[in-house]
């Protein structure tokens, strides 16, 4: 273990800790947000709609993140958006705060009637900018991991970060935040902003300035967005596995939103559960996720990069078409935990290709292309998935209308896989590997 920390480094254990804490805020907001809205309406669209609107900046805002992130120190950025991601928090807690004496107790918003428009205008408006800190942050964070780790440890630093990030996320954070929802509605929301200041304080900490390294003898680049832009898309573009990869993700993710816009409802209303039972059948994707995290590199070496993203996929047609069959909310988080474990080894193998291939000063403008179609289809798939659910309400029972969402993102995903199959072989993978950049220092 010891070895192993000096590999990593002082900079990676700092980031790691501001990582874990920070997500423990997320895993409290990720049981907060979902009934706050439903307590604000229990409209199918209106509630995609926050997804959607929170995942919009990766369709808009991407490709700028990327030309940002390559021309200032990354980390400041990161530790500017943590502190304005915990100032919005805030501002959430203290709306929440001065309507918390009309809000339903947590476990009674079935009864829910109408839409309060107020609260319903901030959690929209605070959400979108939220998402668009996100998305400067978590690119400014994917290209500085890169600075910090040796190459040769990329999958394994990249690992442990996820599972650290799942264990925070969905076994600490979740459980705390339905105790802290309990108390109040607007609690969860305190401390969630506590934790961004606290992250960003951790960070600021890693010492070293975290610029784009140009390569020697190559002039600094022109501060024409087009131009910079350009070239990230280009070196994408004319790489085949890189650009498969970015479009079957976004797909991939489009299908995944599909049902996440709904799944607060259908956990409430097909599931049955509480806040507390919400946080534990969480804990399924949370121990699936620590397993494929660690477990990940393993899979990588014994089977072959390329069978390790079949069978990521594969298991994710498998586990989600099930979902929409399930009754019990202990049934779904082990088929939770079964799909978040192989699904998982899906970010190890291709996040750490791409810090591995992508050269330096390009790192932060090509992965915010390969994130803008990545991400940018949440969007699309949230508002879809509201869609679905209120387009089928028409047709098929409240319940089954829920449950055909998970049946939809199922078959999406199958013809992914078959994608997958042919296209991505370890063969493919390991020849872009062998171009890979070596990071200065």
């Amino acid at each position: 273990m010891t070895r192993e920390r000096v590999r990593l480094g002082a900079g990676y254990r700092k980031l790691y800790v501001a990582t874990a804490l920070s997500n423990i805020g997320d895993g409290m907001s990720s049981i907060a947000y979902p009934w706050l809205a439903t307590a604000i309406t229990r409209n199918p669209l209106l509630i995609s709609l926050v997804l959607a609107v929170q995942r919009l900046p990766w369709l808009v805002f991407t490709l700028p993140a990327g030309v940002i992130t390559d021309r200032v120190d990354r980390k400041r950025v990161i530790v500017a958006m943590d502190l304005l991601r915990g100032a919005l928090t805030l501002v959430v807690a203290l709306g929440v705060l001065s309507q918390q004496g009309t809000l339903p107790a947590p476990d009674e918003l079935q009864h829910v009637v109408g839409t309060r428009t107020g609260l319903y205008a901030l959690l929209l408006l605070s959400t979108m900018l939220l998402g668009t800190a996100e998305v400067l942050r978590d690119n400014c964070a994917q290209t500085l991991m890169p600075a910090i780790v040796d190459s040769a440890h990329l999958e394994r630093a990249n690992g442990r970060l996820w599972s650290a990030e799942a264990l925070a996320n969905t076994f600490v954070g979740p459980p705390v935040g339905s105790l802290l929802l309990a108390v109040a509605f607007s609690l969860p929301f305190f401390v969630d902003a506590g934790s961004f200041v606290v992250s960003a304080a951790l960070v600021s900490l890693i010492p070293g300035v975290f610029r784009a390294v140009h390569p020697v003898g190559e002039a600094q680049p022109a501060t024409n967005w087009r131009q910079e832009l350009k070239a990230g898309f280009g070196w994408l573009w004319k790489n085949p596995v890189l650009r498969t990869m970015a479009i079957v993700l976004g797909l991939m993710n489009l299908a995944n939103s599909i049902s996440a816009a709904v799944l607060v409802l259908f956990a409430q209303d097909v599931l049955h559960v509480t806040p507390r039972t919400f946080a534990f059948m969480a804990f399924g994707f949370a121990a699936g996720a620590i397993a494929g995290g660690y477990s990940g590199p393993w899979l990588s070496q014994r089977l072959g990069s390329g069978p390790c993203l079949a069978l990521a996929l594969g298991s994710v047609t498998v586990t989600q078409t099930l979902v929409g069959f399930t009754s019990w909310w202990v049934v779904t988080s082990l088929i939770f935990a079964t799909g978040a474990a192989l699904g998982t080894t899906w970010n190890v193998v291709t996040v750490s290709l791409r810090q591995s291939v992508i050269p330096p000063h390009l790192l932060g403008r090509v992965n915010s292309v390969y994130r803008f179609f990545g991400w940018g289809m949440l969007p699309l798939g949230a508002v879809l998935g509201g869609l679905i659910v209120s387009g089928a309400e028409h047709v098929v029972s409240h319940t089954m209308a829920l449950r055909s969402v998970w049946f939809v993102e199922g078959a999406l995903d199958a013809v992914l896989f078959v994608v997958v199959v042919r296209s991505l072989t370890t063969e493919r993978l390991e020849a872009l590997r062998a171009t890979a950049v070596v990071t200065p220092g």
